[in-house]
């Protein structure tokens, strides 16, 4: 990694000073993530072992929870870790690697959310055409682009971001480390990483967001069309639990990346929203609002006792 910084290593300030504050959010940050990885874990094992959850919308959905814990596990751990310590230091290279998995499983988590919209645009919009359309070959195409497109992104910022020089500065007013959060402390130009952020968030996040926009927009239409109350409500329910996923996690990335860095508190809980939070939430949104998911854990469940 080319680097030509005078500073080493960052300190995360996190999110309390306070040691008895700090003891409390370790125990509340631990339990949310091992509730994050068994709710995914869980999620990942029912999807594999039902045959009837071999169709498309659950493959993607399987691939949102190995996702979700992906995207947990990078910032997760060491947020901990800094709860618990004195030194709460991490290396300019490890945190470059942060910034570059975070950018990465966030952006996948973007386009996957985007090919999931478009699953339940055709299976509504088509219904007769849905197996037909969401073959096999086109669903690994779309996840195989999502992981490829997100990582290229990614590594195109790192690679950009890579050529910023620290200086004096090293305190970051986060309990990670993202790109907004290490412009303050560079004591070179960031003009080149910042365009470069902000092209990939204009193409990759809104572009995503618009295509999620656009298929429920259709979406919507469909429904209304449907002259049974009892259809238009099965039709919107296929929808709900997406539509839920989607919001939680726009809604507070895309603030946390509109808002201006200073490390205010609004700042910090957008960001464990996306990050800590809505990778828990995820698989109790599926599962307490999918009736074929509740019903093959209970089928799981009574194979097992």
């Amino acid at each position: 990694m080319r680097n030509h910084s005078v500073v080493s290593e960052f300190v995360l300030l996190g999110l309390s000073a306070d040691p008895q504050i700090q003891a409390l959010l370790f125990v509340l940050f631990f339990v949310i993530y091992i509730l994050t990885l068994m709710g995914n874990l869980m999620l990942l094992l029912v999807i594999r072992v039902d045959f009837q959850l071999h169709i498309p919308m659950y493959f993607f959905l399987q691939q949102l929870s190995f996702l979700d814990l992906c995207h947990s596990s990078v910032t997760v751990p060491k947020l901990l870790e800094n709860l618990l310590s004195e030194k709460k230091t991490i290396s300019v290279e490890g945190c470059m690697a942060q910034v570059f998995f975070v950018f990465a499983t966030g952006g996948t988590e973007s386009c996957l959310l985007a090919v999931m919209a478009y699953d339940r645009y055709v299976a509504i919009t088509s219904p007769l055409l849905y197996g037909q359309v969401m073959n096999r070959q086109l669903c690994m195409g779309l996840v195989g682009g999502s992981w490829g497109l997100a990582f290229l992104d990614a590594l195109i910022n790192i690679l950009v971001a890579l050529n910023l020089d620290f200086c004096e500065a090293q305190n970051i007013h986060h309990f990670s480390c993202e790109l907004p959060s290490l412009y303050p402390l560079s004591c070179s130009d960031v003009s080149a990483s910042f365009t470069a952020l902000l092209c990939s968030s204009l193409l990759h996040f809104f572009g995503n967001f618009l295509l999620i926009f656009f298929s429920y927009v259709h979406i919507l239409f469909t429904i209304l069309s449907i002259s049974s109350t009892k259809g238009r409500s099965k039709a919107f329910s296929t929808c709900s639990s997406h539509l839920t996923a989607v919001i939680f996690f726009y809604g507070s990335g895309l603030l946390r990346y509109l808002m201006p860095n200073s490390g205010s508190i609004q700042e910090l809980i957008f960001s464990l929203q996306y990050s800590v939070v809505t990778p828990m939430l995820n698989p109790l949104i599926y599962s307490l609002k999918n009736k074929e998911v509740k019903a093959a854990v209970r089928r799981m469940l009574r194979r097992c006792f």
